[in-house]
Parts: structure tokens; C-alpha cells; sequence
């Protein structure tokens, strides 16, 4: 019997379960993650305090399996901004500048007035997000930031969702999931393959020098979810983790996009088996409604659509 592991981090909580290649779940194991909200509609955690947790409840679960019998390890989490300098560290996303504070939640509202500006601006790229972007996506908070802490906006060199942050602590790989890219930061991807960021809508937004280094700072290559990230777990991680050096990780996703997966799997009598055909209703902390579609489709302020966000050569939609 074959074993994979799949983590989960959300808003309050990292999750880990080990499953076996029957799909069976095996163990589960749930810690709690910290939330600092000094200021009303200000929310921020710590990157530091989201990998403790991720590797305690991940050495929980696989730590009575044999290593060499866990074949892959998945990431899923919120669509949390996270700031590092050039060798990771964190960088303050917070104004009492303590640098534990690097992570930007999902459901932070300070982006109001950035989120606006982009909304005005009325540019082509609005189209994939119901015509306006939300305050919560990355783009309106990385402009916050530029704004209003510009020593973070200088030392900040590794800027992730935390989905991709994941990965890379798992592998030192700086790949970003197409996932959290064209649903979360505006990225253009489409099936005629013109994928990549958009200069005119970065430039007009005063984010010009996101392209300095061949896109470093936000990605220079995208993959889609599932595809292998770099050589896997590196040594580091794996000895954090309790598994094997080289062990696959594949490239990691939003979590509703998550939960969206598991329409693929679902049936009952006399229901279409085209996945195209469903909805899914996906609850947390916020209720997404989830779709695909093998074309675009585009409706007035309903996020989306974004290609291959849940599955590869799909178009996703959902809205918040």
C-alpha cells in the first residue's frame, strides 16, 4: 500500500491527513495558527507560526507509516499575502513593523482605497474578475503596501501567496501554482497560451518595477495544480516533516479550489458525468460557489473566468 499526504491551511487552523492510494483517509491531525488584529479590518499572522504548525501536524500523521511508502505530499491554504527578503526571512506587513507579522490574511480589509483605484482604471484585465477585483485579492494589497510601508515594499524580494509559500519552504522552489495566480493576482493564462504577467496593468498601477529581475519578486514561472514543484521535499524540509528527502510535492492550490476538486469524483444515479455539469458549494470561513466550463464564459461579478484554476484545460469560475 502507497500513501500521500495532503495539508490544508486555513484561516485559523493548518490540517494534515494522510490517505492511502484507495483515497481512504488514515489520520487526521489539526493545529491551531495565530491571528493578530490590532487594528479593525486589519488581520495579519505569521509565516514562522504557519510552517510550525504545518510540520507539527504533518510529523502527527505520517509518524507511524514508513517513509518510503508516502509517494507525495499536497498543499492547500488560503489566499494569504506573505512578504520575505531575499533569504526568506519575513518582512512586515504590519505598521507596528514587527517582522512576525509578514503575512497579509485573505479577509484584511486595508486595500479599500487601492481596490478602488484599480476598479476606476477600467482596464481589459478586469473582465476575469466580474469587472472588479476585491479588496482581498493580491495586487490591491501589494499596492498598500508600497504605499504605506515603503522599507517593506524595498526589503520585500520573495512576495507569495501562501499556497506557493508552501511549496517553496517544501522544495526552495519559487514556482507559483497557476491556481492562486489568475484567480488572486491578475495573471493573464488562456488556452492560446499569451500566459504571463500583464506589463500594461502593472505599469499603469505604479507596480512597474514587479518586473525588475525577470518577475522575481511574484514569479517567473507558473505550473498548474498537481504538477511536480523543483525535486521535491528538500533535506531541510523533509527532516522537518518526517519524510523523505526528494519526496514529490505537487504544485499546491487555493483551498475552496480544493474542495472544488472533488466534483470531479462525485456521481449518483441519473446525475450528467461531466463534471462541467456541477456545482460546488464549498464552506468555511467564506462560502464559495465553484464551476468549470471547457469555455469561457463571462458574467457580470462573478469572479472568474480562470483558466486551468482547479483542472487543467478548464475554465474555473466562483464566486465569494
Amino acid at each position: 500500500m502507497e500513501y500521500y499526504v495532503g495539508v490544508d491551511v486555513g484561516t485559523g487552523s493548518a490540517r494534515a491527513a494522510l490517505y492511502d492510494s484507495d483515497g481512504k483517509l488514515i489520520k487526521l491531525s489539526t493545529y491551531h495558527i495565530e491571528t493578530f488584529n490590532s487594528i479593525p479590518d486589519f488581520y495579519e499572522q505569521s509565516s514562522e507560526d504557519i510552517w510550525q504548525a504545518v510540520k507539527r501536524v504533518v510529523k502527527t500523521v505520517v509518524h507511524d507509516t514508513p517513509k518510503n511508502l508516502i509517494k507525495g505530499i499536497g498543499f492547500a491554504a488560503t489566499c494569504s499575502l506573505v512578504l520575505c527578503d531575499e533569504n526568506g526571512q519575513p518582512v512586515t506587513a504590519s505598521s507596528t513593523g514587527d517582522d512576525n507579522r509578514n503575512v497579509i490574511l485573505w479577509l484584511d480589509h486595508r486595500a479599500e482605497a487601492e481596490a478602488n483605484f484599480i476598479n476606476m482604471m477600467g482596464h481589459d484585465m478586469l473582465k476575469y474578475v466580474g469587472g472588479k477585483v476585491s479588496l482581498e485579492m493580491e495586487i490591491p494589497k501589494i499596492m498598500w503596501v508600497k504605499k504605506n510601508l515603503p522599507k517593506s515594499w524595498n526589503r520585500a524580494k520573495l512576495i507569495f501567496d501562501l499556497p506557493d509559500f508552501l511549496t517553496w519552504k517544501a522544495t526552495g522552489c519559487e514556482t507559483r501554482s497557476l491556481c492562486s495566480l489568475v484567480c488572486k493576482w491578475n495573471y493573464q493564462a488562456n488556452p492560446e497560451g499569451e500566459n504571463g504577467w500583464c506589463e500594461d496593468f502593472l505599469n499603469k498601477l505604479g507596480l512597474a518595477s514587479l518586473k525588475d529581475d525577470n518577475w522575481k519578486r511574484i514569479g517567473r514561472k507558473a505550473q498548474a495544480p498537481g504538477e511536480p514543484v523543483g525535486k521535491g521535499l528538500s533535506s531541510i524540509a523533509a527532516s522537518e516533516l518526517g519524510l523523505n528527502e526528494g519526496t514529490p510535492v505537487g504544485t499546491s492550490i487555493i483551498d475552496a479550489h480544493a474542495g472544488g476538486l472533488g466534483m470531479i469524483g462525485c456521481s449518483a444515479p441519473g446525475v450528467s458525468e461531466s463534471f462541467t455539469s456541477r456545482l460546488g458549494l464549498i464552506c468555511g470561513t467564506s462560502t464559495c460557489h465553484m464551476a468549470v466550463s471547457e469555455k469561457a464564459i463571462f458574467v457580470g461579478g462573478v469572479w472568474g473566468p480562470y483558466y486551468s484554476a482547479m483542472a487543467c484545460s478548464t475554465i474555473s469560475f466562483g464566486s465569494s
